[in-house]
């Protein structure tokens, strides 16, 4: 009994050495960058929605289907959400796409997270994770007003969310789509891999799509990446090359103007970067 006293004792200082070492020589890279490893990611993320549900419990929750609150809410949405979140067809803005980790793609959290969860989140925010606490910036009423349009974004196509748009007044907070190339790239030349693993992470293309190698939500609007090197087709639209492909992630509503894919400001590097990593995704599985 001694020994393995002596034994556990042994293995908890030397995990507790091991530790101070690696905070103190600062091997952990806390670039935004970077992403946490898969398991510090789901860790973290698992945390958080047991933190977050815990406090929701018994929290009552109101009519959210009111004309007038969902327009409220989408005033508020695009004044103070679109910057980070985007919208269909809406990119956010840069420095949304910078943070890490990188703000949640909303219609998926509109589809699977309960209103209450969805109500504390915006109102007291998520620490160390960009997400903002608005408590003192809005009134509940008017948080419970983006709950509600959050809860409508699941249904609008990028279409729709226009033109809601535009009937509604104080349409300021929108964000002009960034200009990109209305041609197709004619070098069709791809980039560097490893750099692309990074572009897809911070251009918020893993908040949509699946994407093997790269750590992000579990949940996701658009269509899984696994196995594009080896699809016929991108979006189903254009034949599967080099050039099509760089020319898709820089400008897709050229392509198909109804896509719920963005136009994000890729540069052309940035997009043979990318184009390079998904071209290493044959394994459909």
């Amino acid at each position: 009994m001694k020994i393995r006293i002596r034994t556990l004792a042994i293995i908890v200082l030397l995990a507790g050495m091991l530790g101070v070492v690696f905070v103190y020589g600062g091997l952990y890279n806390v670039a935004a960058t970077e992403q946490h490893t898969e398991p510090m990611y789901r860790l973290l993320d698992y945390a958080m929605q047991r933190s977050v549900k815990r406090r929701t419990a018994s929290m009552e929750v109101p009519d959210l289907k009111q004309q007038q609150r969902l327009r409220n809410g989408l005033v508020l949405y695009r004044r103070n959400c679109v910057q980070c979140h985007g919208a269909p067809g809406v990119s956010p803005d840069a420095f949304g796409m910078g943070m890490l980790p990188v703000p949640a793609n909303l219609v998926a959290t509109g589809r699977e997270w309960e209103p209450a969860a969805m109500f504390w989140v915006v109102k007291h925010g998520i620490r160390m994770s960009g997400m903002p606490a608005w408590q003192y910036r809005m009134s509940d009423e008017e948080i419970w007003d983006v709950v509600a349009f959050v809860k409508q974004l699941t249904t609008l196509s990028p279409g729709e969310y226009a033109a809601l748009s535009r009937q509604t007044p104080d349409a300021s907070g929108q964000p002009a789509v960034p200009a990109a190339p209305s041609a197709a790239v004619p070098d069709i030349s791809l980039g560097n891999a490893q750099a692309g693993a990074r572009a897809l992470q911070q251009h918020l293309c893993v908040t949509c799509h699946l994407i093997p190698g790269i750590t992000g939500a579990s949940r996701h609007v658009g269509p899984p990446l696994n196995g594009i090197a080896t699809r016929t087709y991108i979006a189903g639209i254009l034949p599967n090359t080099p050039g099509n492909l760089i020319h898709w992630i820089r400008n897709p509503t050229s392509v198909d103007p109804l896509s719920a894919m963005p136009n994000l400001g890729v540069s052309e590097q940035d997009a043979r970067d990318m184009a390079a990593y998904l071209y290493t995704l044959k394994d459909i599985e």
